[in-house]
C-alpha cells in the first residue's frame, strides 16, 4: 500500500495527490469494475481478468475506503459479506476513467472500447453529459454494462 493517511502524501502538488491516492493499477480498476460491471463485493473484485493478489486487494479496498473514496457496508442479503461502493468523492473519479477509455480506445488498437464505437463517439461529442448521467446511474445502484459483474 502506498500511504495510510493524509500526512503520508509527498506533496500536495495536485497531480501527486491523484498519484498518491488512485494512481496505482488496482485503484482505478476496482472504480472500472463498480462502476462498468457492478461488481460489488470481494469476492467479485478478485475475479477480474487481471488476477489482482488477494492480499493487494484487500490492502486497496481498506486504502481507498480509508481515503474516502469507497465506503463499505454489510450485505444485506448476507451479513458476512460486505458491499463497496463509491462515495461521492469517488464517483468524481468517473471522468478520469472515461477520459482513460477515450485515450485507450484512441491509442490501443486491441482496447475493448473499439467495441464500443457508439459510446466512444457519444464520450468524445458529450464528456460531461456522459459522466453526469454514468454518475447518477452508479450512485442509484446501476453501472454501465450490468450483463458482466462475473
Amino acid at each position: 500500500m502506498k500511504t495510510t493517511s493524509k500526512e503520508d502524501i509527498r506533496s500536495h502538488c495536485a497531480v501527486n495527490y491523484g498519484v498518491e491516492i488512485f494512481g496505482d493499477r488496482w485503484s482505478l480498476l476496482i472504480i472500472r469494475d463498480i462502476v462498468f460491471a457492478g461488481k460489488k463485493t470481494y469476492g467479485q473484485f478478485l475475479k477480474s481478468e487481471e488476477g489482482i493478489a488477494s492480499n493487494v486487494l484487500a490492502s486497496r479496498l481498506a486504502f481507498l475506503e480509508g481515503q474516502g473514496v469507497l465506503s463499505k457496508a454489510p450485505n444485506p442479503d448476507d451479513r458476512r459479506k460486505d458491499f463497496y461502493t463509491l462515495t461521492e468523492k469517488g464517483l468524481d473519479l468517473i471522468p478520469i476513467v472515461l477520459n482513460i477509455v477515450l485515450w485507450s480506445a484512441k491509442h490501443d488498437s486491441k482496447s475493448y472500447a473499439r467495441d464500443l464505437e457508439e459510446f466512444v463517439t457519444r464520450l468524445s461529442q458529450n464528456p460531461t453529459q456522459v459522466s453526469e448521467e454514468l454518475k447518477a446511474l452508479v450512485r442509484n445502484g446501476g453501472c454501465m454494462f450490468p450483463d458482466s459483474k462475473g
